[in-house]
């Protein structure tokens, strides 16, 4: 989190009046900026999430890898969002849960802002098998669903043991108010390190090779889905990118020179970026779910179920469009459609 570092020190900014009153608005700029964006974040993140949980759960029962990615995904994000509202309230006025809270709140996110990004990486290589290597995947599909848990569990673990440095050295400090976070140099550039190898620059890479190979596989597809696969994967690289890049790009700077902390510019780009960056959690829900027609269609049973709107035969026409899928992919034309339909 970036508001838990150490630049409430007003003494990088009392050099002159007119840097200390460009702080004083930077503050006041924070104070309302971050708690408005954690909160459209939580609950949008909240909302989201936890219908992607229900429906995988108890519409989708874990048939496919898919399934099991899409469960453990915003089950990452759903943990992560519900440790904004503490952040919230800690730019707000100051942290006043405590050092134990402090800890935990500080592992919670670290753990589960791992555990999306790899989860988002496997669900990346999950698709480039199941376009490239369309016949095997599905062959050896029991298989896989054996070794997708494995791979969740061991991504569970990973991110914990990643997290220890924030539960460790994690503690209230005492600056010109109280704050939630940790001091150390050292274990700040291995965890800056860390968090953009894991947190960027792997699911990036992912994404180029991957997406590359799926894209060169489904220009040479036929069939109606080929286009809307395309435009799926363009979006999701494109909304990575967006949302990503500058937030990791403004940290790389930052660690080139300590002279950023000393500037109120950089301040206010970590703190967009930094906001901007946590919308995945709320876009994730739309990427990764609801643009499957297996996923829509198990949606539109749950609205019926619960009697939020009227059975209006749509689920007919996803249900045509879903076997119209399964034809082609039983064709020639299977990588056209395994990557629209999750």
């Amino acid at each position: 989190m970036a508001e838990y570092e150490d630049y409430e020190d007003n003494g990088f900014f009392n050099t002159s009046k007119g840097s200390s009153q460009d702080h004083e608005n930077f503050l006041q700029f924070k104070k309302i900026f971050l708690p408005c964006m954690y909160l459209v974040v939580f609950v949008c993140g909240l909302l989201g999430n936890s219908l992607v949980l229900v429906i995988s759960i108890f519409y989708q029962k874990l048939k496919t890898l898919t399934d099991v990615f899409l469960v453990n995904l915003p089950l990452a994000d759903l943990v992560f969002v519900c440790t904004l509202p503490f952040w919230a309230y800690a730019s707000m006025h100051e942290w006043i849960f405590g050092n134990f809270m402090c800890k935990t709140i500080l592992g919670i996110y670290t753990m589960n802002f791992y555990t999306s990004m790899l989860i988002l990486t496997c669900i990346t290589v999950d698709r480039f098998l199941a376009v490239v290597q369309a016949t095997k995947a599905y062959n050896q599909q029991a298989k896989w669903m054996t070794r997708g848990k494995i791979i969740c569990l061991l991504i569970w673990v990973i991110s914990l043991l990643l997290s220890l440095p924030q539960i460790i050295y994690g503690n209230v400090l005492y600056l010109d108010k109280v704050i939630c976070g940790y001091h150390d140099d050292g274990i700040s550039t291995v965890v800056l390190a860390t968090q953009m190898t894991l947190g960027f620059f792997l699911p990036l890479l992912t994404m180029i090779v991957c997406y590359s190979v799926i894209i060169k596989t489904l220009l040479h597809a036929r069939g109606f889905q080929k286009h809307r696969s395309l435009k799926i994967i363009f979006l999701v690289v494109a909304v990575f990118l967006l949302t990503q890049t500058p937030f990791n790009l403004v940290k790389l700077i930052r660690s080139t020179s300590w002279e950023y902390y000393a500037m109120t510019s950089y301040h206010y780009a970590i703190t967009v970026t930094e906001a901007i960056a946590y919308l995945r959690a709320c876009l994730n829900p739309l990427l990764y779910a609801f643009v499957g027609l297996k996923f829509r269609k198990n949606f539109l049973k749950l609205v019926k179920d619960i009697g939020c709107l009227p059975y209006l035969g749509v689920s007919y026409q996803w249900k045509s469009s879903e076997d119209t899928s399964k034809t082609l992919s039983a064709s020639q034309n299977v990588e056209a459609t395994s990557m629209f339909q999750l």
